[in-house]
């Protein structure tokens, strides 16, 4: 962070670190800053010298968790790509994030408990989701062009399915495995959910 020394920025590197992982594991308001700073090596006064607030902490781990993300999903260059594997790399990698990030995941439910109360605030979270949409909306014109999607699919509502069918596989994981009697929680059967996503949106997709 500008402004911040090099001990100062490792200290709240570690706060953040510390923080995901309590708020992964306990939730906002389970969470406890003692321990979030125990976990540090900090202490309680560190921690609210650099975020003010256990909330404030809150927004800005959910804010950096989402520019991970971002980050990763940017280096797919869907742009670069013929139309459909640009797709078929957007399902994969959506897949395959949200389960290699089950903290990402925790997070979301529980900003979705608190019905994106904090996310609300935040300016850079929105921002993020623009480029996207227009590098999908992108890829899908020039899939028309070439003659290989169908026309008038909303870039919105195809970037919610993709998300929709990894976030949905990974956070009922488990609920999922016992009503079904199968084991969802191996390489197989993540690998089966892949074959499967990148069926359904490109076959979606087809003219």
């Amino acid at each position: 962070m500008d402004g911040l020394s090099p001990r100062a920025a490792a200290t709240r590197q570690r706060i953040l670190d510390a923080a995901l992982a309590e708020f992964a594991e306990k939730g906002l308001a389970g969470a406890r800053v003692d321990e979030i700073a125990l976990r540090a090596g900090a202490n309680k006064r560190m921690l609210y010298a650099h975020f003010g607030s256990k909330e404030e902490l809150w927004l800005v781990v959910l804010e950096a968790a989402y520019a991970a993300k971002r980050a990763e999903e940017r280096g797919l260059r869907v742009e670069a790509l013929p139309p459909e594997e640009a797709m078929r790399r957007l399902v994969e990698f959506n897949l395959r994030y949200t389960a290699a990030h089950p903290e990402f995941v925790a997070l979301l439910n529980q900003e979705n408990i608190h019905r994106a109360a904090y996310l609300q605030r935040s300016e850079g979270v929105p921002a993020l989701y623009s480029p996207l949409l227009g590098q999908i909306g992108a890829v899908l014109a020039r899939g028309v062009e070439a003659g290989v999607f169908r026309q008038g699919v909303d870039p919105v509502q195809l970037y919610i399915t993709i998300v929709g069918l990894g976030h949905f596989f990974v956070a009922n994981q488990h609920t999922l495995s016992t009503v079904l009697g199968a084991e969802l929680g191996t390489e197989a059967a993540l690998a089966a959910r892949e074959r499967h996503a990148v069926e359904v949106v490109l076959g979606y997709l087809r003219p």
